[in-house]
């Protein structure tokens, strides 16, 4: 067993920190144990040296390199929606769609861009200059009720006869002439020769037909049918097509035959005859149709071929 006596205390500077070291007076082994002791005092004056140089005022003296300040951006994060979960008892009930009146709307009345039959005249006056490049010849027309003029003398016409106090027509201002035929002796034969040029007091009737676009007037004849079917219901057809009546009066005029010989008359009256009897037979249309000339007919057979076409189709499509 050892014993250990502490005989004086010796002071050691060991870097910057003094140390006090007791001197020792061992029984044993002393010589091995100062060694370690020393050891331990170097490790622990070393250590302290290092901590005394971090907190020295000469570290303090150095420059000191401040961080940069970083703002910090704080990202906006979209609220979530929330949604709210719809239980069916929340739902309220709806009608049934057969519960719910239906409200009464009143009918809409249907603007006619047509007058009324009596108010159709300023109608017509405002739309026949557009059917003719001829509009000084338009002074031909009778425009005073000239919707029911059309119909009656059209549907007299495709039965043979002459209205002509329904005429759309005015009256030629020139009268028929015949040239009186004399035998050699200067003595009247009781017969009149026709005269072919009285047939000219036809010629502007017939120059306004033919400059008459065919199918303007068709369609100026569609937009109005409703009125000419109320002038036709006047005349005691309600039930039947208009258009089949003038179709009728056409067929009349293009099946028109001229006869060869020549068309001798007779005067016993005031009025004329044909000296031939089958042709003083034929209806008071044909033999108008006689009397406007051979060239006049021919034209206007030409006029009313074509707008009978087109007057066809038209009323097909509609």
């Amino acid at each position: 067993m050892c014993s250990i006596e502490y005989h004086s205390v010796k002071q050691y500077i060991v870097g910057n920190y003094p140390v006090a070291v007791g001197s020792m007076s061992e029984t044993a082994n002393s010589e091995n144990t100062t060694p370690w002791l020393v050891i331990v005092i170097i490790v622990a004056v070393i250590f302290g040296g290092i901590a005394f140089w971090f907190t020295s005022e000469d570290n303090d003296q150095q420059p000191v390199v401040e961080a940069p300040i970083v703002e910090v951006v704080e990202e906006k994060v979209p609220e979530e929606k929330v949604v709210e979960k719809v239980s069916p008892e929340s739902i309220p009930e709806m009608p049934d769609i057969m519960d719910i009146p239906e409200t009464e709307t009143e009918p809409v009345e249907e603007q006619s861009p047509l007058p009324k039959l009596d108010e159709s005249d300023d109608f017509l006056k405002a739309a026949l200059p557009d059917l003719t490049w001829r509009k000084e010849l338009l002074k031909l027309v009778i425009t005073d009720d000239l919707i029911r003029r059309v119909v009656v003398f059209t549907d007299n016409f495709a039965q043979g006869t002459l209205a002509y106090e329904y005429t759309p027509f005015v009256q030629p201002a020139v009268k028929f002439s015949a040239v009186e035929q004399v035998n050699e002796k200067g003595i009247s034969t009781g017969q009149w020769q026709w005269d072919e040029s009285t047939a000219r007091r036809f010629t502007l009737y017939i120059d306004l037909l033919r400059s008459i676009d065919s199918e303007s007037l068709v369609e100026l004849y569609i937009e109005v049918k409703p009125l000419i079917s109320e002038a036709y219901a006047e005349l005691g057809y309600p039930d039947q097509d208009f258009t089949d009546v003038l179709q009728d009066s056409i067929v009349r005029v293009l099946d028109m035959e001229l006869p060869r010989q020549e068309m001798t008359l007779v005067r016993p009256s005031v009025m004329y005859k044909f000296d031939n009897s089958e042709l003083e037979a034929l209806p008071e249309t044909d033999k108008l149709l006689l009397r406007i000339g051979r060239e006049n007919l021919l034209v206007l057979k030409s006029v009313l071929l074509e707008f009978s076409d087109k007057l066809a189709k038209a009323e097909a499509e509609n």
